[in-house]
């Protein structure tokens, strides 16, 4: 089991340019644009709330009480264990990107959850992260696109094959979508398929190729 970890622990990455072709496989999820890096909190920002703490916080700590509403949440991401102080107003999506480091859950409709680019997988059910409260996902299993892509699901190279995506931004959210179709139902017809990608919106209009990738990715699991 991963050892749990604090935001502390999570190391910065350096970002890096990536093709079309290698940026599902590294999980970066962003063409033409810097590739997904770990971005974490700064040991700055860790001592002030180490001070905020009141001292060095001890392993499975949480780091910092921000305010007297936080609340200790722990949820377990990409298989890694957290263990935050969440304020009551933090979204999921917040949580993800800017407290664990994680970027694939993009904000392309402003919070209203109308696009299905913040799109995550938790306890088995894709959910709109940026209209999930962070404290409600205690004890929440989450994956996001980067967990997607390590694992090597076939709906990865799928993507690629069919090309799938042109600009990327809403690959993630679509890419969470078709895997918690799979996991649930490992059989889809074409009309499943539309019928489950139905809240993802594409603002490249690459909609005609991602049944054909879902159903690929679907050949491949049975073959497994």
């Amino acid at each position: 089991m991963p050892e749990e970890k604090k935001p502390e622990d999570i190391k910065k990455k350096g970002s890096g340019n990536v093709s079309r072709r290698t940026f599902l496989k590294d999980a970066g999820f962003v063409v033409g644009a810097p590739a997904i890096g770990t971005m974490a909190v700064s040991a700055e920002r860790a001592s002030a709330q180490d001070k905020a703490a009141g001292g060095q916080s001890g392993a499975g700590d949480v780091t910092a009480i921000r305010t007297e509403a936080a609340r200790t949440i722990q949820l377990t991401v990409n298989g890694d264990k957290y263990r935050f102080a969440v304020e009551p107003n933090w979204s999921l999506r917040q949580l993800i990107r800017d407290e664990i480091g994680l970027t694939s859950p993009k904000d392309w409709c402003g919070g209203l959850g109308a696009c299905g680019s913040c799109t995550v997988i938790m306890n088995g059910r894709p959910v709109l992260s940026c209209l999930t409260l962070a404290c409600e996902c205690d004890g929440a299993v989450i994956e996001t696109a980067e967990g997607i892509a390590k694992s090597g699901h076939p709906i990865i190279q799928a993507y690629i094959d069919h090309n799938a995506f042109q600009c990327g931004y809403c690959t993630p959210g679509f890419v969470c979508t078709s895997k918690a179709l799979l996991d649930r139902n490992g059989d889809p017809t074409e009309a499943d398929v539309r019928d489950a990608l139905g809240g993802n919106l594409c603002r490249c209009a690459t909609y005609q190729q991602h049944p054909p990738a879902v159903l690929q990715a679907a050949r491949e699991l049975k073959k497994t």
